[in-house]
């Protein structure tokens, strides 16, 4: 489902910050060489968790599925001096991919891509976090909810993507992955120990506050 038209969403990206030219270059190669290229961020979801993380001023954050590094770029550029982004993914076919392009990047020395299942990983880490970003697999948004929001400091964000699923969230008759998403967007619009805002941006962002 097309949220806008394309030539709504054109119009929005020429009238936002331009994506740094090493982004718009792993974008491009990523619709040339990885497969399901759609789940990049993409320019104005980019921008956005850009502004996000400039606004927030995390020290620590977290990534929860890295594909081929886009979304961890954009949100390293909000880290404060001493900063640090852990992003983590299982795949290390596309892991090899987003480190190649993160070794280039101004913030290379801020990023620490771990190569694993997050349910794994995530227990292990000892500092809290200021901003985390969930883009994995649907199935498990309500796990890693709950592994992360413990370590997630007051006035912290966390932004979970494809939370509308392509639209199919409204629909009577459900698959199992569009289940799991919508009993996610329910866990969180009923969880008072958080704030929360979805917005139609893209796929879908749940935007969560800790109170």
């Amino acid at each position: 489902m097309e949220f806008i038209s394309p030539l709504l969403l054109n119009y929005c990206e020429n009238h936002s910050e331009k994506e740094p030219e090493l982004l718009h270059q792993l974008n491009r190669q990523t619709h040339l060489k990885i497969g399901s290229p759609r789940m990049l961020s993409g320019h104005l979801q980019g921008r956005f968790l850009s502004f996000i993380s400039k606004m927030q001023q995390p020290l620590n954050i977290l990534e929860i599925g890295t594909y081929t590094g886009y979304s961890a770029l954009c949100l390293a550029e909000g880290l404060k001096e001493g900063g640090k982004l852990i992003t983590i993914d299982p795949n290390e076919e596309t892991n090899l991919f987003a480190g190649r392009f993160m070794s280039q990047s101004p913030f290379a020395q801020k990023i620490e891509l771990l190569s694993g299942l997050a349910q794994n990983i995530i227990p292990t880490l000892s500092q809290n976090f200021d901003l985390v970003f969930i883009d994995a697999d649907k199935r498990n948004y309500s796990l890693y909810f709950d592994l992360v929001i413990d370590k997630v400091n007051k006035g912290g964000i966390i932004i979970a993507d494809n939370v509308l699923w392509s639209g199919k969230v409204i629909e009577e008759k459900m698959d199992e992955d569009t289940l799991c998403i919508h009993q996610f967007n329910q866990k969180i619009n009923s969880d008072e120990r958080i704030e929360n805002l979805l917005l139609p941006i893209r796929d879908g962002l749940m935007m969560m506050r800790r109170k």
